[in-house]
Formats: C-alpha cells, sequence, structure tokens
C-alpha cells in the first residue's frame, strides 16, 4: 500500500537548522511531485515548497525562500527539505505530499519546534 513516512523533526534553536526526510513506497515515486505542506492547530495548512517528479523544478512559499531547499532522490524514492535559519513562526506539523493527475497522497506529518 501507499506509504510516505517523515522523519527528521524534533525541537531546534532560532537559526539553527534541521533537514526533513520523507521515505516513499507503494507507488511509483518518480512520476509523482512532491510537496512539503505544514500546518499549525487552528490554522490553514500551508504549501512550504514543491518539487517536479524530475527534480528541474522547484517552487517555494515567500516565506521560507532563501531558508528551505527541497530535492529528493528518485533511486531511494525520498524527498527531502533542509531547513536552515529557523524561526519560532516555522514551528509546526511538516507533511509530505506526492500529487499526480487525480492522485494524492499524505504522510502523517512529523513535528518541528523553534524555540529558545
Amino acid at each position: 500500500q501507499v506509504q510516505l513516512v517523515e522523519s527528521g523533526g524534533g525541537l531546534v534553536q532560532p537559526g539553527g537548522s534541521l533537514r526533513l526526510s520523507c521515505a516513499a513506497s507503494g507507488f511509483t515515486f518518480s512520476s509523482y511531485g512532491m510537496s512539503w505542506y505544514r500546518q499549525v492547530q487552528g490554522k490553514v495548512r500551508e504549501l512550504v515548497a514543491r518539487i517536479t517528479s524530475t527534480g528541474r523544478s522547484t517552487n517555494y512559499a515567500d516565506s521560507v525562500k532563501g531558508r528551505f531547499t527541497i530535492s529528493r532522490d528518485n533511486a531511494k524514492n525520498t524527498v527531502y527539505l533542509q531547513m536552515n535559519s529557523l524561526q519560532p513562526e516555522d514551528t509546526a506539523v511538516y507533511l509530505c505530499n506526492a500529487d499526480r493527475q487525480s492522485m494524492n497522497y499524505w504522510g502523517q506529518g512529523t513535528q518541528v519546534t523553534v524555540s529558545s
């Protein structure tokens, strides 16, 4: 069955870095665009970054441009989110998403907390 398993979240001080990973299985990973979203309780889920199936194109939310980098390794069926210069407002549950035409899959999320 389809699985998206995020890892790499945790507690980090302001200005610190984290690298999130999302391991995919159960579908043809290299055919799907992959995204990272984040969710704060009581707020709308926000698209953080997206990468195309080939990895040639990426786009980012304005709030993370220049700080976050999305990448993928199609040989390992994994997408990454490198997060630098983290700020308290980046605190959220980060979720991995796979999309292709009408297909859409979600992971369970990993908590990122930025606090001193």
